[in-house]
């Protein structure tokens, strides 16, 4: 058994996935609003940080057009990779939002320019068909996806997306979308520290509704994209020393705990952290520590206390706008 499947398996659709996946966006030195501060990374070491995550069982890669930097492009990497590779790797995009060449955040899409937005990741993949394109909304500032998704269903009838997902929606949005086409993922953010689609009841109806549920920022939660800190909840930290473990692969076990449908898709750019987020899969918390981690704790009541360096990880964000 491959390292990322201890978590068990998931369908999206008729393909079936590892649980442990993978979120590009790091690999392009850019942050969600743009930031292209950091150095590239090397296209070679990215590559073989591709390989390596598929040598240790990921086959389900989280990315988007708008995953790049000024001289890297998630899609364009992951095309490199999956090129010199010859195992099935499931590949899920997002449309939606959009960015201009130098890197500027646009006018939201309109339905008659998704059809560019699908034409564009076909051309950077090196693909015939997506596997999975999630349409991006924009939560409770979304009055309805209809006209969207009923774009991008056109688009699966016509054969260049196989299955369609959501990101940033509500359960009204899942219910819209499923009168027009089969949802087969919902990616929104969620983790430990915020919980927002417990409370409108997103995971659970994604569990009911047989739709995998995918969370971003599952280990950096409320610090978003910001950059990694010291984990500062003791009870993440009791659980990790309990187990040997780091605070973030007990945040993503904690994320994966959660249900057989929950995924995760975790970003780095570290090939130690990568191997660390997969072994997450494999970390079994108990029902006692499930119940310490308890509710979220938030920024104001956190404790705070010192944990070691090799918690400062660069993968706080789990990978994806």
């Amino acid at each position: 058994m491959s390292a990322a499947a201890a978590a068990g398996t998931w369908r999206l659709g008729d393909l079936e996935v590892n649980r442990i996946g993978y979120g590009a966006m790091r690999l392009t030195g850019n942050g969600m609003m743009g930031n292209s501060d950091g150095i590239p990374i090397d296209r070679d070491a990215a590559v073989g940080l591709l390989h390596s995550a598929f040598e240790q069982g990921v086959n389900h890669i989280d990315t988007a057009a708008f995953y790049f930097s000024p001289l890297r492009s998630a899609n364009e990497l992951i095309n490199r990779a999956l090129s010199s590779w010859h195992g099935d790797v499931v590949v899920v995009t997002k449309v939606g939002p959009a960015r201009d060449p130098s890197g500027e955040w646009i006018t939201r899409t309109r339905p008659d320019q998704l059809r560019g937005q699908v034409e564009e990741n076909l051309r950077q993949l090196g693909r015939d068909y997506l596997d999975v394109v999630n349409l991006r909304a924009d939560g409770p500032r979304t009055a309805s996806i209809a006209e969207h998704f009923g774009a991008l269903a056109e688009l699966r009838e016509a054969g260049l997306i196989r299955h369609l997902g959501l990101s940033a929606v509500l359960p009204k949005h899942v219910a819209e979308a499923q009168t027009i086409a089969p949802v087969v993922c919902v990616q929104n953010s969620y983790g430990l520290d915020w919980r927002r689609a417990d409370e409108s009841g997103l995971v659970d109806l994604c569990g009911e509704q047989g739709i995998a549920f995918v969370p971003f920022f599952a280990v950096s939660g409320l610090r978003r994209e910001a950059a990694a800190v010291q984990e500062q909840d003791v009870r993440v930290q009791s659980v990790a020393r309990a187990h040997d473990a780091t605070p973030a692969q007990v945040r993503l076990a904690w994320t994966l705990h959660r249900g057989p449908h929950v995924l995760a898709i975790p970003g780095t750019a570290n090939p130690a952290h990568l191997a660390e987020n997969i072994a997450a899969g494999s970390l079994r918390l108990t029902e006692e520590e499930l119940a310490v981690l308890g509710e979220p704790v938030g920024p104001a009541t956190s404790p705070r206390i010192q944990g070691s360096s090799h918690h400062n990880r660069d993968n706080g964000a789990v990978g994806c706008l």
